[in-house]
């Protein structure tokens, strides 16, 4: 997914990041961390979990974790850093500076470069990330694009939000409503054992198939309820921390680019998109 050379600046990110705003909507992006965004606020409430390591960061060129770090390419092995042992999980992305290639009001566009030395990745290629807020403040679209500019390789993308559990002020906890066609059976690995399974009762740290496109409900009781809806076919919910509960579209299972390869090539990019639509209760 390439961006319009004649709009692109150069322009560094502030060090509070991109702030979006349109209604009563605003959304912080920190390209210096890696693209995550850094706050969602509806009608003064903040629906993410604070800090440097949450907010809700792009899962790229990988989602979730990867057996041992090692993929294959063809004939060809590949050893990721292991971060989360013994495996490798979550992709790259998120640990890099991305550049802020254009901005406006409401909506704005990130690159990194796949060789970028301080995340290592064994194909050159660019990823883009769109984020847009609709202009009445109602939603926010969030479009990821993978490209070469050599080899095929496998990849994936997606994102990882941390929702708040509890919004404050003493309201009920957030449920979690979605139905899929199947549950990834997760081994003792935390892998997918490669058998579909019907969906069980959380909690969960769990990888979920909708083949009709994703569409996740999250409402805190009597404040406001949020939609995440996606045409990739995959979701995990986790929701075993106190603090926050995620909902993760993605364009592939974890363990993926072993399981379930998806090429990037010359003439076919990867693209992802999600829509987070929202409206309140009170």
């Amino acid at each position: 997914m390439s961006t319009d050379n004649t709009t692109q600046s150069a322009s560094r990110a502030r060090p509070d990041g991109v702030r979006l705003a349109a209604g009563d909507a605003e959304v912080t992006v920190h390209p210096d961390n890696g693209c995550r965004l850094g706050s969602l606020r509806v009608g003064g409430l903040e629906l993410l979990r604070q800090g440097d390591h949450y907010g809700s960061f792009p899962m790229v060129p990988w989602c979730g974790r990867i057996d041992h770090g090692r993929f294959r390419n063809g004939g060809e092995l590949h050893q990721m850093p292991v971060n989360a042992a013994p495996h490798a999980i979550h992709g790259t992305g998120r640990n890099l500076r991305w550049r802020t290639a254009r901005s406006s009001a409401t909506a704005a566009a990130f690159t990194y470069d796949l060789a970028d030395p301080a995340a290592p990745w064994p194909y050159p290629g660019t990823v883009t990330q769109l984020v847009e807020l609709a202009e009445d403040g109602s939603s926010l679209t969030l479009t990821m694009g993978i490209e070469t500019i050599g080899d095929s390789f496998p990849a994936q993308a997606g994102w990882h939000p941390w929702f708040l559990r509890n919004l404050g002020d003493g309201g009920a906890d957030v449920t979690v409503d979605f139905e899929a066609e199947w549950q990834e059976e997760r081994g003792a690995d935390h892998l997918p054992t490669g058998r579909r399974i019907p969906p069980k009762p959380g909690p969960w740290d769990d990888c979920f198939g909708m083949p009709q496109g994703v569409d996740v409900t999250l409402t805190w009781p009597g404040r406001l309820r949020l939609t995440v809806t996606s045409r990739a076919e995959w979701v995990v919910i986790y929701d075993e921390q106190e603090a926050a509960v995620c909902v993760e579209p993605q364009s592939g299972p974890p363990n993926g680019l072993n399981t379930l390869p998806r090429l990037v090539t010359p003439i076919d990019p990867l693209e992802i998109s999600t829509t987070w639509s929202w409206r309140t209760l009170s």
